[in-house]
C-alpha cells in the first residue's frame, strides 16, 4: 500500500514537473507582466506625465517633444505585456512556434513601461529616445559579432564557449597595434587575428583530438585572460605607448575612428542617428550579418555548413569534408570575434584593461541561442541585450529610484531569462559537440 501511495505521489511530482518546464515560458512571462502592471501601472501617481526627447539639434526636422500620461502608458503597456501572454499560450496549446519577435516585443514594452514610470514626475528631466537607441546598437556590437561567431561555428558542429576569450584577444592586439602604429584602423584590422589564433586552438583540441568543445572553450577563455592580465601588468603597465586611449592616439597624429555619418540619412530623426550616424566597425556589423544570412541559406557553401553540424555522416558520403568544413569555420568564428573585441578599445576609444569585456562573450552565446543560430535572429536577440544595457544607463541619467546596483543587472538578467527557456523552445544543431570519427 505504502509502495503505491509513493508511486502515486511520484507520479503526480514528475507531471506537476513536466507541466511547469513545458509552460515555463508562458508562466515567466505572466510574472513579469503582472509586475510591470503592479510596479509600473498601479503605483504611479494618475497625475504624472513623462517627457519623451525624439529628435536631436542635427537632424533635418525636429519632432516636438512628447510628454505623455504616465500611468495610462504603463497600464497599457501592461495589457499588451498580458495580452503577449495569452498569444504565448494558444501557441503552446497548438504546437505553433511563436520566433525571437515575441520576446523582443515583450521587452520593449516591459522596457518602454519601466521608462514611462521611471521618468514620470521629473519635469526638468526627459527621457532621450534617440540617445537611447544610438548607444544600444553601438553596446550591441561586440554582442553581434560574437553571436555570429557562434552561429557559424556552431552550424558545423562545434561550440565555441570561447567566444569571451577571443572577444578579449582581440580587444588586445587591435590596442597595442592602434598605439604601435597610431592608427585606429589598423587595431580594428589586427583584432581578427588574435580571435582566429583561439580559433584555431580550440579547432585543434575539438577536431583533432576530440575534447569536449565546451571544456575547451573555458579553458581557453582562462587561457586568455591570464595571458592578456600578465601582458598588461608586466609590458603594457612599463610601456603605456602601447596602450593608448583613442584620444591619445588622435593627439599624436594617428586616426581616430569617428562617426562616418551617411550624408541626408544620417539626419532623418530617430533612424538616422541610430542607423546612419555610426563608425566603421557598426558598418562592417551590417555587412556581416547580412552576407552570413544570405550565405548559410541561400548558397551551396551555407547548405554544406549545415549539413555538416546535422548529419556529418551524410555529408561524408557526398563528398564534403566534415572536419575541414569544421576547422575552417571555427576559425573564421574566432577571427569575426576577434574583430568584435576591437569596440572595447580603438572603437570605444579605450585603453586595453583586464577582463574588460566582463562577460559579454557569454551574453552573445545567449544571443545566439535566443536567435535560433539564425543571423537575422542573433542580430535582434543581440540588439535586445544592448538596449537592456543602454536602459541601465538612461535610468541613472534621469534618476531613476532603482539602485544602480539593480541595473548593473538588467543585461544578465535578461540574459538568464533568454537561456532559462522563457523565449520557447530552440533546437540546436544535431551534430554539435559530437566529434566526426572516421
Amino acid at each position: 500500500m505504502t509502495t503505491v501511495s509513493a508511486s502515486v505521489h511520484t507520479g503526480q511530482a514528475t507531471s506537476f514537473r513536466s507541466i511547469l518546464s513545458e509552460w515555463k515560458a508562458a508562466i515567466g512571462y505572466g510574472l513579469i507582466a503582472l509586475v510591470g502592471f503592479v510596479v509600473f501601472g498601479l503605483k504611479t501617481d494618475s497625475g504624472l506625465s513623462t517627457s519623451f526627447q525624439i529628435s536631436r539639434s542635427s537632424d533635418a526636422f525636429q519632432v516636438p517633444t512628447l510628454s505623455v500620461p504616465a500611468q495610462p502608458i504603463t497600464l497599457t503597456l501592461s495589457v499588451i505585456m498580458f495580452a503577449l501572454v495569452g498569444y504565448q499560450a494558444w501557441a503552446k496549446l497548438r504546437g505553433m512556434s511563436v520566433g525571437v519577435w515575441l520576446p523582443v516585443v515583450f521587452s520593449v514594452a516591459f522596457m518602454g513601461a519601466l521608462l514611462t514610470w521611471a521618468g514620470a514626475g521629473r519635469d526638468n528631466t526627459n527621457v532621450a529616445i534617440t540617445g537611447m537607441l544610438v548607444s544600444g546598437v553601438f553596446l550591441a556590437v561586440p554582442l553581434v559579432f560574437g553571436s555570429m561567431a557562434g552561429t557559424l561555428c556552431e552550424r558545423s558542429g562545434v561550440v565555441n564557449i570561447a567566444i569571451e576569450g577571443q572577444l578579449l584577444g582581440g580587444a588586445f592586439l587591435a590596442a597595442v597595434v592602434a598605439s604601435a602604429t597610431h592608427n585606429a584602423y589598423l587595431g580594428m584590422l589586427a583584432a581578427p587575428i588574435a580571435g582566429a589564433l583561439v580559433g584555431m586552438l580550440l579547432a585543434l583540441f575539438a577536431v583533432r583530438y576530440w575534447v569536449d568543445q565546451i571544456v575547451v572553450g573555458v579553458v581557453l577563455n582562462v587561457l586568455v585572460i591570464g595571458i592578456t592580465s600578465f601582458l598588461f601588468s608586466t609590458v603594457l603597465s612599463e610601456n603605456s605607448s602601447l596602450n593608448q586611449a583613442g584620444a591619445q592616439i588622435g593627439a599624436q597624429g594617428g586616426v581616430v575612428m569617428q562617426n562616418l555619418p551617411i550624408p541626408l540619412l544620417s539626419s532623418i530623426p530617430i533612424l538616422g542617428p541610430v542607423l546612419f550616424d555610426q563608425n566603421a566597425l557598426v558598418y562592417i556589423m551590417y555587412t556581416i550579418v547580412i552576407v552570413f544570412q544570405i550565405m548559410l541559406f541561400r548558397s551551396r557553401w551555407g547548405l554544406r555548413v549545415r549539413a555538416v553540424g546535422e548529419h556529418p555522416k551524410a555529408a561524408d558520403t557526398v563528398g564534403i569534408k566534415v572536419n575541414r568544413t569544421r576547422v575552417r569555420n571555427t576559425i573564421l568564428g574566432g577571427a569575426i570575434a576577434g574583430l568584435g573585441g576591437a569596440f572595447f578599445t580603438v572603437a570605444s576609444q579605450l585603453a586595453f584593461s583586464k577582463e574588460m569585456t566582463a562577460g559579454k562573450g557569454y551574453i552573445a552565446l545567449a544571443a545566439m541561442i535566443l536567435g535560433r543560430w539564425n543571423p537575422k535572429g542573433a542580430l535582434l536577440a543581440a540588439l535586445l541585450f544592448g538596449f537592456a544595457d543602454a536602459l541601465r544607463i538612461q535610468l541613472g541619467v534621469i534618476g531613476s529610484p532603482i539602485p544602480s546596483e539593480f541595473l548593473a543587472m538588467l543585461p544578465y538578467l535578461a540574459t538568464i531569462f533568454a537561456v532559462a527557456g522563457l523565449v520557447g523552445k530552440s533546437r540546436a544543431p544535431a551534430a554539435e559537440n559530437i566529434p566526426y570519427k572516421k
